[in-house]
């Protein structure tokens, strides 16, 4: 899979979290920094290299990407070039920490600013069971916070073996009816991720069986910033997905970030190619 063109570039704040759910497949923790904070500087590198390939979004993950103190500034940073910037959160008391400038940021560019919410089912007791007691109350708490002051939320979560999606969506859009929250770039409801499961061989022949463009995938129209714990400096890998394998891993620019990426992990087949699921805004 050739790069088309770069659409998004996701910048990895790091692996700590507040939380250590059960089925992160970047396994995020209070403890894991496996992937360190990047830092505002090394941000605004690839930035102005983004701005000068055309690039249209920022896209910010982690980890929670709120424990890294420079995380407001990246924002800023991102936003006064002209980017969307799209956050990935779980809206917990990392991202409470800085109530006063993100309010401030939402007014100055809210209309470019997305904010997606990590909400694992619409039931507390599934929800709890992947994320641990206690953070059904936290997370709905910080998305009433970011609805009532006029940010773009989204909300990301999972579709369970057996569950039909039309349903799913129903019960999430009672539940944020019933909280009076304003989920204005919508419900996006992600595959079960398992690296262990057995799933087939993607081939160029899947394309016409599945009827799926391959320009649909992550990989043609994004990349990923990584810093790995001990590494001298940033560097590209070919998707959110695949932090840590070294065969995605693409060098330190994104001009040199356009090689080929062959699709031969399962998360290539069971997220993508059959999953039809994107990251992306």
């Amino acid at each position: 899979m050739a790069l088309e063109r770069l659409d998004t570039l996701w910048i990895n704040t790091g692996t700590l979290c507040n939380l250590a759910c059960k089925s992160c497949y970047i396994e995020s923790s209070p403890t894991n920094d496996a992937l360190v904070y990047m830092t505002l500087t090394e941000v605004e590198a690839y930035l102005d290299e983004a701005e000068a390939l055309g690039t249209r979004e920022i896209g910010f993950t982690g980890g929670e990407p709120f424990m890294n103190r420079d995380m407001i500034a990246m924002m800023n940073s991102a936003l006064a070039r002209g980017f969307e910037v799209l956050v990935l959160t779980n809206a917990m008391r990392p991202m409470r920490r800085f109530e006063e400038q993100l309010k401030a940021i939402v007014l100055e560019h809210g209309e470019r600013l997305t904010m997606r919410v990590s909400l694992d089912h619409y039931s507390r007791a599934v929800h709890e069971a992947e994320r641990g007691l206690g953070s059904w109350d936290k997370a709905l708490d910080g998305l009433k916070w970011l609805s009532e002051h006029g940010f773009r939320i989204a909300v990301a979560g999972r579709t369970l073996p057996g569950e039909h999606e039309p349903e799913a969506r129903e019960r999430y859009a009672a539940l944020f009816a019933i909280h009076g929250l304003r989920v204005e770039a919508g419900l996006v409801l992600f595959p079960a991720m398992d690296a262990s499961a057995d799933v087939p061989e993607i081939t160029e022949a899947c394309w016409g069986i599945l009827q799926v463009e391959p320009g649909a995938m992550m990989c043609a129209t994004s990349r990923m910033i990584v810093k790995h714990r001990g590494a001298e400096r940033p560097h590209v890998v070919a998707c959110t997905l695949l932090p840590y394998d070294p065969q995605f891993a693409l060098g330190e620019t994104l001009a040199g970030a356009s090689d080929k990426v062959m699709l031969n992990h399962p998360h290539c087949a069971r997220f993508c190619v059959l999953g039809g699921a994107s990251c992306s805004g």
